[in-house]
């Protein structure tokens, strides 16, 4: 499979033909690289994190970084008339529903509309625990977080749509091979809390995943001008995902291991499991009329995601479930 080349997508002059994303953990991982290309192409980004601190520290870098890349630019790329944009840092907090809330408000104050939405924080197989909100953390975290803070900026969206009829906007969605993990659908009210941890927080993991696979093929079937994708970046070995399993004592040193052995035959970096996002946000050949909905793998190619995953029936139910629990917590969805 070739490598996505970012350059191959349209650049745009940010004075002229202004453009904005939002992604969450945008300043780290997968996120970062994606933020950097976002940045390269001329995009208002603003990236979400709890941190100011470390948000702009990671915005300090990525214009040092892109500062690099513009100095290397051949003659060619010059005469393309290729712009940076400009990134800004926004305050969102996924572990709690209140700080989703927020972000977005202030994002509907700070803009008029939004080009794309890139849910990209997530974390993965932690011991069990709740949020403040009464949610299990992964669940929160990986799923209805971003469900909120996405149906809360559809209106943006929406008015990006009123204005670039020719360039639908979209949402991204960072889903994971491990949403295999739920392999029937079971109730979501199930929190799976059982020993051994290390078996069932995957299980945990796997039904966040898909539920945000489910939550993309509902949203795109609910608001058909907005394009919605899944992507499955790759197996992206170089993360802080993993940082929780490294640090277990005995067991860490042996998964540190079979990682290391695995990544190298298996893995991919940052960057490369960031072009999926990239392609997913760039490339102008996705249409809403083929691509609504759909799963993408490694360099932006279509799969079918899992058969629990894929099934609407099961999509709906989620959907209901989740505005049935929103509900009882104050918080109304259309």
């Amino acid at each position: 499979m070739a490598i996505i080349d970012p350059n191959t997508f349209p650049y745009i002059d940010p004075s002229k033909d202004r453009r904005v994303a939002l992604i969450t953990g945008g300043n780290s991982g997968i996120g970062w690289y994606t933020v950097l290309h976002l940045y390269l192409h001329g995009y208002t980004i603003y990236v979400a994190g709890r941190s100011r601190a470390r948000v702009n520290k990671s915005i300090d870098e990525l214009k040092e970084k892109a500062a690099k890349i513009v100095s290397n630019y051949k003659l060619e790329e010059i005469r393309e008339e290729r712009y940076l944009g400009s990134l800004h840092f926004l305050e969102i907090d996924l572990f709690s529903l209140s700080s989703v809330q927020n972000a977005a408000e202030n994002l509907i104050a700070k803009e008029p509309y939004l080009n794309i939405l890139i849910n990209n924080a997530g974390i993965m197989a932690l011991p069990y625990s709740l949020t403040p909100d009464g949610f299990e953390i992964q669940m929160q975290t990986n799923y209805i977080s971003p469900f909120l803070l996405t149906t809360k900026l559809v209106p943006l969206l929406e008015k990006a749509a009123d204005l670039f009829p020719d360039e639908p906007p979209r949402v991204v969605y960072l889903s994971s091979v491990g949403h295999h993990f739920m392999f029937s659908y079971f109730s979501l009210d199930s929190t799976f809390n059982y020993f051994p941890n290390i078996l069932f927080t995957w299980l945990r993991y796997g039904m966040a995943k898909t539920c945000g696979i489910h939550f993309m093929k509902m949203l795109a079937l609910r608001n058909p001008r907005i394009l919605c994708m899944s992507v499955h970046p790759g197996f992206v070995m170089n993360t802080n995902l993993f940082s929780y399993w490294t640090r277990l004592p005995i067991f860490g040193i042996m998964f540190w291991c079979l990682f290391q052995i695995f990544g190298y035959f298996f893995g991919v970096s940052n960057e490369r499991g960031a072009y999926t996002s990239i392609r997913c946000c760039l490339d102008r050949n996705y249409n809403i009329q083929k691509d609504n909905g759909k799963y993408y793998v490694t360099d932006g190619s279509e799969c079918p995601p899992s058969y629990v995953a894929r099934n609407m029936d099961y999509a709906a139910r989620t959907w209901i479930w989740t505005v049935k629990k929103l509900n009882e917590r104050n918080i109304s969805i259309p």
